[in-house]
């Protein structure tokens, strides 16, 4: 473990590994030009390291030059122009392999082939150590690839972090943070509230529940308050930004915590994927979607009992209340698929006392904690 500033990364690739992955890049490419006497462009700050370990590999003739792609306004109808800074040898007619240590989104890509191309090379190839899949946005082939990773934020072997990590011999990923966040479900009448309360006190987390947030700020005025009271009042649906932003101010308020128990949120495969974004903002990531299940008629009889002391009209209409379990179903059928896909989704027993229920949940949660 290792931490550079503010956080802290965790070994992932290991130098033998890199030096393998090098190794093989390096023999394909003396077959493919040790006769054509190539340029190697190797593109600044990351590529130096793996740039010189393929380089001091090649055994054809080869000339090498190391530049940085920068940007510069141009006149008002050519807009903003990408260069590169320290190109100083023409490269028309001569094959390029391009080094990168990382291509991911695939941007700079997008800008080198238009500079080469203006340079009228008789062609280029593209060298990368690491190739994220998940992230690529291009359609540039990629013929000489290290290894494909994830989408993490990686540093080490060129790859820094705020300036830092660059000289490091293997690499390094970012250490997620230990939390607990659980997306806490469960149809009316399935004793979610009350299992909150009691997972909240044993695990010491944070219950954040949409209603009370959005009720707090509605009543209190703030701005996001007054923005979806605007809604509200029009009888529209709040739009997923301002609910997000206003569970992002919530666990703002609550650093160091052990992890958030997410209730009412998310209903939509959307929102889900936007409080994924907003933990893994934080440095963390949802452990488990819970949901109590229990039999329709079950919670129907528990409903209409409650009805009798509640005051609540909807737990004393028997067809209300079994439309609000039907809704139920209809909101989570998408997200258990969305959070099985990613084997997060735990269905729990719901019917027994309330101390059995807890006892089922624990045993979830103590298992996603030991494996963490």
């Amino acid at each position: 473990m290792i931490q550079l500033h503010d956080l802290k990364f965790e070994p992932f690739i290991s130098e033998d590994r890199i030096t393998k992955a090098i190794v093989e890049i390096s023999e394909r490419l003396n077959r493919d030009y040790k006769d054509k006497t190539p340029v190697f462009l190797g593109v600044l700050n990351g590529a130096f390291m793996v740039a010189s370990e393929i380089i001091k590999r090649f055994k054809g003739d080869c000339e090498v030059v190391f530049a940085k792609l920068d940007s510069y306004e141009g006149t008002v109808s050519t807009g903003e122009v990408k260069t590169l800074l320290g190109l100083n040898m023409p490269l028309e007619g001569r094959h390029v392999i391009v080094v990168e240590d990382i291509v991911d989104t695939g941007n700079t890509l997008c800008a080198l082939d238009e500079i080469l191309k203006n340079k009228l090379v008789a062609d280029y190839k593209v060298v990368t150590l690491f190739f994220k899949p998940e992230a690529y946005l291009q359609k540039y082939p990629l013929e000489y690839v290290g290894m494909e990773i994830p989408n993490d934020f990686i540093v080490g072997y060129g790859l820094d972090y705020n300036g830092l990590g660059r000289n490091l011999s293997q690499i390094y990923k970012l250490k997620k943070e230990n939390m607990t966040n659980l997306v806490l479900f469960g149809p009316p009448g399935a004793g979610k509230g009350t299992q909150a309360s009691f997972l909240k006190d044993k695990y010491e987390l944070v219950h954040i529940s949409t209603g009370d947030v959005f009720r707090y700020n509605i009543k209190n005025e703030t701005e996001l308050g007054l923005h979806a009271k605007s809604f509200i009042d029009k009888g529209q649906l709040v739009p997923d930004d301002v609910t997000i932003s206003m569970l992002s101010a919530e666990v703002d308020k609550n650093p160091g915590v052990k992890g958030f128990i997410f209730d009412g949120f998310p209903r939509t495969a959307a929102q889900a994927e936007a409080l994924a974004k907003l933990l893994e903002e934080k440095n963390t990531e949802v452990s488990a979607m819970i949901a109590l299940e229990v039999d329709d008629e079950v919670l129907v009889q528990r409903l209409l009992e409650r009805g009798k002391t509640s005051g609540r009209k909807d737990d004393a209409d028997e067809a209300i209340i079994r439309n609000r379990i039907r809704v139920y179903y209809e909101e989570t059928a998408i997200l258990k698929q969305y959070y099985l896909k990613e084997d997060k989704y735990f269905g729990v027993n719901g019917v027994g006392s309330i101390s059995e229920i807890t006892q089922r949940i624990s045993k979830v949660i103590d298992s996603i904690q030991a494996k963490a």
